[in-house]
């Protein structure tokens, strides 16, 4: 999409996938960088008496092969590589987009899918599936396309993905289910009426559900809501601050997709809802709140939860964001820009699913103050590794880690 347009955009989720062919002239090809990774070495940070001690920030930095801002990314969490998209506005006024592929243990850049110097730009909207990618191009006139990247030959785009969505409406967010064959999608209309719709896809298959209209007030507001799926139930969680009223409890509402009815429920904590994963395994959901800087935990069947204060934390200035889970261990991952334990810096907090906080892991560096897509936990949960937006303040950078 145009930079000058990304400000309009709050993309939560990442999938990668790639765009469809731009028209014969209006792209140049661009000649491909050498990537190297980052030797600096990062201090561990002592977390509160009483929890064990992280392995945390690793001394492997991901930059973006060009130099541009990072606009999305995913890793496969069944795979070795990850996949991100990058943008800058050159003198000339064009945007160079790429779209690169990316070793989970160097960091290097390891493949240049694609990269274009136009009025277009990529969105990396995450990974799902078996490493299946899928990343939104917009071009001139704010026209979208999508297309997916997918074994057997996932180091190239093999076909476009048609969401049944008209010209108005924008995908926000797409679930990150990797190992589940469906994903749910939250998109809106961006014009006057601000409809609001969730449906689920087999991204791979470019096969959807029927599309689910949000009809409570609070989701027809143009704000984003936090989505996130169980692919047990067939289920997609929304959550969003309350209509008019940002000092209680968040919107959720429960969608279920094979009987096409959605439930509304009032949430725990204060404010808008920063982060959501959900484990389909076990069917409890972990989400963050704004006002209250906050982490809430629900038992789904029950439609009840609890929120308690991040460790240490004081005021709104410390909530937490981004919420990952790893399904193998049953962890939920928590984001806090502002670090409540580690003053000056970023963290990531590890909760068990009783809302038991195991670990505190400091030293990171969150570029995320100005960015259009907010900080991002991505996790390798079979080899205990994860990437995190930073720490270069332009966006230009992950931070892999370990937990």
């Amino acid at each position: 999409m145009n930079l000058r347009l990304l400000s309009e955009k709050l993309i939560s989720g990442l999938m990668i996938a790639w765009l469809l062919p731009a028209h014969a002239g209006e792209t140049r090809a661009v000649a491909d960088p050498i990537s190297t990774i980052s030797e600096k070495p990062f201090a561990q940070t002592p977390t509160p008496q009483g929890l064990a001690t992280s392995p945390g920030p690793a001394p492997v930095i991901v930059r973006s092969a060009y130099g541009g801002r990072i606009f999305g990314f995913d890793i496969d969490q069944g795979g070795t590589q990850g996949l991100l998209t990058e943008a800058q506005t050159l003198d000339n006024g064009h945007v160079l987009a790429a779209v690169e592929k990316f070793d989970q243990r160097t960091g290097r850049i390891v493949r240049v899918v694609e990269v274009i110097e136009s009025d277009d730009d990529f969105v990396t909207l995450g990974i799902v599936d078996d490493n299946v990618g899928l990343v939104m191009r917009e071009r001139s006139g704010s026209v979208r396309t999508f297309g997916v990247l997918m074994p057997p030959n996932a180091d190239k785009f093999t076909r476009p993905w048609t969401p049944p969505i008209t010209s108005h409406h924008i995908v926000e967010s797409v679930s990150r289910s990797q190992g589940s064959h469906r994903a749910a999608v939250y998109a809106y209309d961006n014009s006057s009426a601000f409809e609001s719709l969730v449906f689920n896809t087999n991204v791979g298959a470019n096969t959807f559900g029927a599309p689910i209209v949000m009809t409570d007030p609070s989701f027809m507001t143009g704000l984003v809501p936090m989505l996130a799926y169980n692919s047990v139930t067939d289920q997609a969680l929304l959550g969003i601050q309350t209509l008019g009223q940002p000092f209680i409890g968040p919107t959720l509402a429960l969608v279920d997709f094979h009987s096409g009815t959605t439930q509304v429920f009032s949430g725990v904590g204060l404010g808008n809802v920063n982060g959501m994963a959900i484990d389909s395994a076990t069917n409890i959901a972990c989400t963050t709140t704004e006002i209250d800087f906050s982490v809430q935990f629900y038992d789904l069947s029950t439609q009840s939860g609890f929120s308690q204060f991040l460790p240490g934390a004081v005021s709104q200035f410390y909530s937490g964001a981004d919420v990952a889970l790893d399904p193998i261990n049953h962890l939920f991952l928590v984001a806090q820009p502002n670090s409540s334990t580690d003053p000056g810096a970023s963290s990531i907090y590890v909760y068990d699913e009783d809302g038991t906080l195991l670990d505190a892991i400091g030293g990171f560096h969150f570029a995320n103050s100005s960015s259009v897509v907010f900080v991002h936990i991505a996790l390798n949960p079979a080899e205990r590794i994860g990437y995190v937006d930073g720490p270069d303040p332009n966006v230009t950078e992950l931070q892999k880690f370990t937990y």
